[in-house]
């Protein structure tokens, strides 16, 4: 019997532990994508101030959700080591994966015993998703880890199975602990931890909220107990209240304002998705053994949080798809290893491991251009440096002439990538709910890109903004065509880029 359960853990362990060698390389050459120019200059704006740093994006004195606790913490560290801020996102994103891959060793013994459970859930959590690639801040896919493991969703989803582990421990003894000192310290660093992920990102802390919800309610704890998680909730609601560098509950009103950019989440669902009803099906067993199970109620949970946010047009609550996803993909996991030794499997196990093992192989081959982000593309394989996608480039170009605290003219495109080395854009690149006159920006940004703009009025917007660069493409409609003596190239960039100086 020993020898049947290690040959599952050895190979179940060493699956899991390339994912993670994997995911540790990608660290080093940090691929960019994404929002991680948005995490980049959250961290500058720290570390040269960490008591107002303003807006990380534009030269506006406003608050921003970004400066979270774990990007104070950053900051803090940019600023004491002097490392530049690519190294210290390198460094949050060796602690973020920590993090995470602890966190689901813990929450999934909470839920089995198996040796082999934590390591096949993990292989579960990043492969077992679909076969349309999809990449996502908060979903733990192969790839969209590997491009967004310095941001602060996967530190905020590390903490939550941490979380979530805690609670279990925590109600389940609740009983004994209720009448303690130490009881009581439990419930409220438990209501503090809620409130950091919360504040570190907002919809992960959802998620969290979800699953905590779950196991709660699935421990069917007495009156004591929830008197007990009261006072916690009370800690962490008071905790979000002081937080100083935003308003976390003035974000309840920011939805109108981002339901357009989260519409793609409810698109192609079947090709992203299609691979999770394996761990639908073993969410189903468990209901059938257990209709108080956490995993099928923190699923329900996200299910009817996303449905309605689909018919709603509340698309931004399709950011609660990983509380649809997570619990599926770890009752898969821990479906495969309960199913050994239990005599009513006898019949169905082998099936049902060669199912679980053969999706988590169509879910690996359709991230597997994910290791071109550590193997140089031209030694891969050709079908697999086909399934590569390309990181974006970056503009460290501009840096010889371009100062921290520089205003650039900048398209959408340009304006997410630039701030992270210092400088400001014009309009962000990102909607920005405490921005006042994000939109006066943006059409400022619109009306000196026009093709015909007089140069009157490019030069006015130029004085308004304060803007000492322009970065465009040197040909095609836009500045490379038309800006007379407004502007002068100073340095070309890759994909026929070009920074330009404003001619005072």
């Amino acid at each position: 019997m020993r020898g049947a359960l290690r040959r599952p853990s050895v190979v179940a362990q060493v699956g899991a532990g390339l994912v993670v060698v994997l995911l540790l390389l990608v660290v080093v050459r940090l691929p960019w994508a994404g929002d991680l120019g948005m995490h980049a200059a959250t961290v500058q704006r720290l570390r040269h101030d960490l008591v107002d740093p303003g807006n990380p994006l534009v030269d506006a004195d406003t608050p921003s959700p970004y400066y979270s606790p774990w990007m104070l913490v950053l900051g803090c560290v940019a600023r004491v080591t002097g490392f530049s801020v690519f190294v210290v996102l390198r460094i949050g994103a060796v602690v973020a994966l920590g993090l995470f891959v602890s966190g689901v060793w813990r929450y999934v013994r909470t839920l089995s015993a198996h040796p082999a459970a934590p390591a096949l859930s993990l292989l579960c959590l990043v492969f077992l998703w679909g076969t349309s690639l999809f990449t996502w801040s908060g979903f733990l896919g192969l790839n969209s880890l590997a491009l967004t493991v310095s941001y602060p969703s996967v530190f905020a989803l590390g903490l939550a199975f941490h979380f979530w582990a805690w609670l279990s421990g925590a109600v389940r003894a609740g009983s004994v602990r209720v009448h303690s000192v130490r009881g009581w310290g439990v419930w409220v660093g438990l209501g503090v931890l809620w409130a950091v992920i919360l504040l570190c990102h907002q919809f992960s802390g959802v998620v969290a909220s979800m699953g905590a919800l779950a196991t709660v309610v699935a421990a069917r704890v007495g009156g004591a107990v929830w008197w007990r998680l009261g006072v916690g909730a009370l800690v962490g609601v008071g905790v979000l209240w002081v937080w100083p560098y935003y308003d976390f509950f003035a974000l309840v009103g920011a939805g109108g304002d981002l339901e357009a950019v989260h519409r793609g989440l409810y698109r192609d669902l079947v090709g992203r998705y299609w691979l999770v009803l394996v761990g639908v099906v073993a969410l189903g067993v468990r209901w059938w053994r257990d209709r108080w199970d956490p995993l099928v109620l923190f699923f329900v949970l996200g299910v009817v949080v996303v449905g309605v946010g689909g018919v709603s047009g509340h698309y931004s609550w399709g950011r609660a798809v990983p509380a649809v996803v997570i619990p599926a993909q770890i009752a898969a996991g821990v479906g495969v290893v309960e199913g050994w030794g239990r005599p009513g499997w006898k019949g169905l196990r082998g099936v049902w491991v060669g199912v679980v093992c053969g999706a988590l192989v169509v879910g690996g081959w359709t991230q597997v251009g994910t290791v071109g982000y550590v193997v140089p593309r031209g030694v891969l394989p050709g079908v697999v440096a086909a399934k590569y996608r390309v990181p974006w480039v970056g503009y460290h170009w501009v840096t010889p002439w371009v100062a921290y605290g520089d205003v650039v003219m900048a398209r959408t495109f340009a304006a997410r990538q630039i701030p992270a080395y210092g400088a400001y854009t014009v309009a962000p690149g990102y909607p920005d709910f405490f921005l006042p006159d994000e939109g006066r920006r943006g059409e400022a940004v619109r009306r000196y890109f026009a093709v015909g703009a007089s140069e009157g009025v490019r030069r006015g917007i130029v004085r308004a903004y304060g803007v000492r660069w322009v970065v465009d493409r040197g040909d095609g409609d836009g500045v490379g065509r038309g800006l007379g003596s407004g502007v002068r190239v100073v340095a070309r960039g890759p994909g026929g880029q070009v920074l330009y100086e404003v001619v005072r």
